[in-house]
């Protein structure tokens, strides 16, 4: 049975310090041996690394309030390894518990037969060091275990657990795998492999049926092509080191999740308690523009007449957007694109924003210089490609898109470096070498920015018109982005997977805060709903009690497994506002699969065909809330009261429903308002707020 020896050993021993947030710790002890060790890690780490991806001084003091407290550091001895790594003669150990505990805060599991060691280590993990162990959440679909790391993840930088079972739970994982690589999020994959012993040889051999059907010839190949490593525990002398490893690979740019494996009779070896020095088990520090290309991008995008940058993920580091916003206030008319609108990179209410489209925006045929910087697609070659005489640069920790199999943009110049990084040397270069910004305060340089400014103010006003109410009452997608915005705190982090929505709803909640904002990294359609509620856990994790929204549309809403979801979020108790935008009235079904149809086939017989034809409908539609609350039960999570439900047709109905939903979240509850949308009739709309629509509806993605 796994001893409390091999628990205390491997949390002193196996805490991965850059990605020790100021949160995990600020609450610990420091009078205890292991909270010294802890602090310091963390020390260690901030002399290693002293700008933390997640945590920087240029941050809104919002974003501060979690700073661990230099006085705890201070007048407190210096612990040793040896010292917070004892055994307290309590022998030898399983591999199972190693595993639970390299360095993780949750693990999201859907268990079986491989795992019967990792059960015990849990139980005894759990009973004896409960404020060291990590929370186990039970998932019943993989798709949202995976997809609920993925959210914590994209909030913290920290990498989480998600367990499954054999070659059958890997394959299970399915889409949530290739949104966290596409996505570049960390996350720590394990699974077991059967028995590789037949007659009782080992603990561990095979005693069911199943071990001889789910045992795959290369259960890793399953998914080596979508993780950044992929391994196998064959000894229990070397769990540590692999598990390190595996998050070295996880927590290193470009970042993603990592997978394992390990046979039962690996998982119940007994060994003898031992320890990593953890301060070099460290991931990959970020990496830097070369100091002639800063000086060659920096002159070029200033003496541009019509510079763009065009980014994706950029804000996927907290402290880039502030950077940006420093290059955009110090080089006139330059305009920020954000192209996949997986973060929040730029923010909305900024005059040089351009806001988010999916990769088709007219703003790249115009612009002579062109810096892409951490975007996959930065435009799309047959719709919306570049001039010919336009100067490319390109800055991303993967410039080649190494995970796809066919990208290729053009570009002058191009560097695999940090973006935080290579925003803060560009600054620095044009504060020095331009006098802190008083050689580009020329007349034609105002002129420029003036012009810029106008162009913002009659975007936001066209935004306006289309959000205003129709004189029928019924609902349109601007409509609902901006209800959200006006009844959810100022402090929510919206979770988005709207499809050919989003980027309406994007226009309407004008996010401005980092982190403020999160899609999915990748295509696949369910995301939303673990992602929402690894969201909130991440948030509690540090100590914030920030809303959550989750605004899904329809389709991707029976993706999510919503019978999965609704179940967890009330089983721990996690409330979310999950708002479905049913566009039954307009389409009746997906409307991804028709704008590609039309795209290809404008004049086809699709184009004339319904989408029951298509084969894509949704009529009759379902009752989605009522899925959500039979799912959820009759109580969710400490409340007595169940998750609140309900559905409106009209603003007026979105309006009282809205306000309801967000009182029963506050209040603890979990929350699903399905909103039912009409198509906008762009006939209605003048001036400028009518190219709006009509540029949105062809920047949409599905």
């Amino acid at each position: 049975m796994p001893t409390l020896a091999a628990v205390r050993a491997f949390v002193d021993a196996s805490l991965r310090l850059p990605i020790l947030m100021p949160e995990a710790v600020s609450s610990l002890n420091p009078n205890t041996c292991f909270a010294h060790y802890v602090l310091q890690c963390y020390k260690y780490a901030l002399t290693c690394n002293p700008k933390p991806t997640f945590d920087s001084e240029i941050l809104p003091t919002k974003f501060l309030e979690s700073r661990l407290p230099v006085e705890k550091m201070e007048n407190a001895p210096e612990p040793t390894l040896s010292a917070c790594c004892e055994t307290d003669g309590y022998g030898k150990t399983k591999v199972a518990t190693d595993i639970l505990l390299g360095g993780v805060e949750a693990c999201f599991v859907n268990l079986g037969s491989d795992h019967p060691s990792l059960i015990e280590a849990i139980l005894k993990g759990q009973r004896e060091r409960k404020d060291r162990f990590p929370k186990i959440y039970t998932c019943p679909s993989e798709m949202v275990a995976m997809s609920m790391a993925d959210g914590w993840a994209r909030m913290t930088g920290r990498p989480q657990a998600v367990i499954v079972h054999v070659d059958v739970g890997t394959q299970a994982l399915g889409c949530a795998l290739h949104n966290a690589s596409a996505g570049r999020c960390p996350v720590f994959i394990f699974a077991g492999v059967c028995p590789v012993t037949d007659d009782g040889e080992l603990v561990g051999s095979r005693t069911e049926y199943q071990h001889w059907i789910q045992d795959a010839p290369d259960q890793k190949a399953i998914v080596s092509r979508y993780c950044r490593y992929v391994g196998e525990l064959r000894t229990g002398r070397t769990v540590k080191q692999i598990v390190a490893r595996a998050l070295q690979f996880a927590t290193s740019d470009s970042k993603g999740p990592v997978y394992l494996t390990g046979a039962r009779e690996t998982l119940a070896e007994e060994i003898e308690p031992y320890s990593l020095e953890q301060p070099k088990w460290v991931p990959i520090g970020p990496a830097a523009l070369p100091h002639e290309s800063i000086k060659e991008v920096a002159e070029v995008l200033v003496r541009a007449e019509n510079p763009l940058i065009i980014t994706g993920y950029s804000g996927r580091n907290h402290a880039s957007p502030s950077q940006l916003v420093r290059l955009a206030d110090a080089i006139p008319r330059l305009r920020v694109f954000i192209a996949d609108g997986s973060d929040m990179c730029f923010p909305f209410s900024h005059c040089a924003s351009l806001g988010f489209r999916y990769s088709v925006d007219k703003s790249t045929t115009e612009a002579d210089v062109i810096l892409v910087l951490d975007a996959d697609v930065p435009w799309i070659p047959s719709r919306n490609p570049p001039r010919k005489d336009a100067h490319i640069y390109h800055i991303d920790i993967d410039p080649l898109n190494s995970m796809m199999l066919n990208s290729f943009f053009p570009a002058h110049g191009r560097w695999k470096a940090d973006s935080y990084t290579a925003l803060t040397q560009l600054n620095g270069y044009i504060n020095r070498e331009f006098a802190a910004g008083k050689k580009l305060e020329s007349p034609l340089y105002a002129q420029r920015r003036q012009r810029l400014v106008e162009e913002h103010t009659a975007r936001l006003a066209s935004t306006a018109e289309l959000a205003a109410p129709r004189p029928d009452d019924r609902i349109t997608a601007p409509h609902v982005g901006a209800s959200i915005k006006a009844k959810v705190p100022s402090d929510t982090v919206f979770v988005v997977e709207a499809a050919t929505c989003a980027v309406q709803i994007s226009d309407q909640l004008q996010v401005d805060l980092p982190g403020s904002w999160i899609n999915s990294g990748g295509a696949g359609l369910g995301w939303s709903g673990g992602a929402a509620m690894g969201v909130k856990l991440a948030l509690r994790s540090t100590g914030k009690q920030n809303f959550v929204c989750q605004i899904v549309g329809d389709g991707a809403f029976l993706f999510t497994v919503p019978g999965s979801v609704y179940w967890i979020a009330a089983r721990y108790g996690i409330p979310v506002l999950t708002v479905i935008l049913n566009n039954k009235a307009v389409h009746k079904g997906w409307n991804a699969p028709r704008k590609s149809l039309e795209l290809v086939h404008p004049d086809g017989l699709g184009s004339r065909s319904s989408n029951r034809d298509l084969h894509i409908s949704f009529d009759p539609s379902p009752d989605y809330p009522g899925i959500a609350k039979a799912a959820a039960g009759k109580c969710f999570g400490e409340s007595k009261e169940g998750l609140y439900t309900a559905k409106a047709d009209t603003a007026e109905e979105l309006e009282r429903v809205l306000a309801e939903a967000v009182e029963a979240v506050k209040a603890g509850r979990g929350a699903v308002v399905e909103a039912v949308l009409v198509e906008e009739d762009i006939r209605d709309v003048g001036g400028v707020a009518r190219e709006v629509v009509l540029q949105e509806m062809e920047g949409d993605g599905g």
